[in-house]
């Protein structure tokens, strides 16, 4: 269980306490990767409203159902947040078919939502979410409530930043990589965060994002607990 194991590496490598140079760091660190976020997003929604809005009209055409899918995230300390993305699925999908895993050849993936999923395109309106500050570019990937509850001991350090559109997870498979392992890149990204790290793993995601691997998991099926 994925608890048990928390706990049971409680003492090993990806635990140590915080050096000065991570979360911890002094303000103007932490202010220049807010300002990077502020610049970033919102660069990128001016350059891009006109493709934004046709996604938008794509998505409403497609079968008249809402353009957006918007959940309850925890973001950092713990906070709640209502997260936005473009809805790939039918309406109502949660309570169909696989509930909360999607599959590549899901039928409630709609046709749009086909192509925005292979291309992270459904992510975009989580720009906003970087803009009003509950979330970050790079950084742990956001977990839904029921999720987060079950994380305890060292494994709630993943808490203690921002959640992001790509982290040290993201880069290494996404989906692929077995659900303790990406936990534990969370913690190692947290103890570890500098400025140069986060440029590393942008820079890495901008050419993955291409390949588009691990935007499901193994057999084609995201396989997250609790959700």
């Amino acid at each position: 269980m994925l608890l048990e194991r928390c706990e049971r590496n409680a003492s090993e490598t990806v635990t140590p306490a915080r050096e000065a140079h991570g979360i911890s760091a002094a303000t103007p660190v932490r202010l220049v990767k807010r300002l990077f976020d502020v610049a970033i997003s919102g660069a990128i929604l001016v350059l891009g409203a006109p493709f934004f809005a046709l996604i938008g009209m794509a998505i409403k055409l497609e079968d008249g159902g809402p353009i957006f899918f918007v959940q309850d995230r925890v973001g950092q300390g713990g906070v709640a947040f209502r997260c936005y993305k473009f809805r790939s699925m039918v309406a109502g999908a949660e309570k169909r078919g696989l509930g909360g895993q999607v599959a590549e050849n899901d039928d409630r993936l709609t046709r749009v939502g086909r192509v925005l999923r292979g291309w992270t395109l459904d992510e975009i309106p989580q720009l906003f979410n970087i803009l009003r500050g509950e979330m970050s570019v790079v950084g742990p990937r956001a977990w839904i409530p029921s999720q987060a509850e079950r994380c305890t001991g060292w494994a709630r350090r993943r808490f203690e930043m921002k959640p992001g559109l790509a982290g040290w997870a993201w880069i290494h498979g996404r989906n692929l990589v077995p659900w303790d392992d990406r936990l534990r890149m969370d913690v190692w990204y947290v103890d570890n965060w500098s400025l140069r790290l986060d440029a590393y793993i942008l820079a890495r995601a901008f050419v993955l994002l291409f390949q588009r691997r691990g935007v499901y998991g193994p057999g084609g099926i995201t396989q997250d607990p609790h959700v």
